[in-house]
């Protein structure tokens, strides 16, 4: 599994010309799934994201994490992220899970989330989708377990 998570000060996704699902401050998760994830990663990488200090304290440092700030998180699948480009100019997916493994695992991540008291937007499986945000920092950090 690979979550490229961006800490945000705002985030949304639309479908269609129609928002979908928003949030204010807190953390962007591009999440990609791989064929032999477990629950078990799902729930490590949703610890980790809601634990991680990528947040400013009040002396400016990274110190704080989305629970400290009791920020939010737009979660959006992207198989993508296992696109695989080092032969040819056409990406390789292969490595993605197949889209009915993939979603079964997306929905667990999102309740993993909500589980640990994250307020969770999110996007649509499978849809196209328009994602537009506010950086901060910039703050973008690769997880994968």
């Amino acid at each position: 599994m690979r979550l490229l998570v961006q800490r945000v000060s705002s985030a949304q996704v639309s479908v269609a010309g129609e928002r979908i699902g928003s949030i204010a401050a807190g953390l962007l998760v591009l999440a990609g799934f791989a064929a032999d994830d477990t629950l078990e990663k799902i729930t490590f990488l949703a610890d980790k994201c809601a634990h991680l200090r990528i947040f400013e304290d009040d002396a400016g440092k990274m110190n704080r994490s989305l629970l400290d700030i009791r920020g939010a998180v737009l979660v959006v699948s992207q198989f993508t992220l296992y696109g695989d480009a080092s032969h040819g100019r056409r990406p390789d997916f292969t490595a993605a899970a197949r889209p009915e493994v993939a979603e079964v695992l997306y929905e667990a991540l999102l309740e993993e989330f909500r589980r640990q008291g994250v307020e969770t937007a999110c996007g649509r499986f499978g849809a196209e989708m328009r994602v537009s945000l506010v950086n901060e920092g910039p703050v973008t950090i690769l997880l994968e377990k």
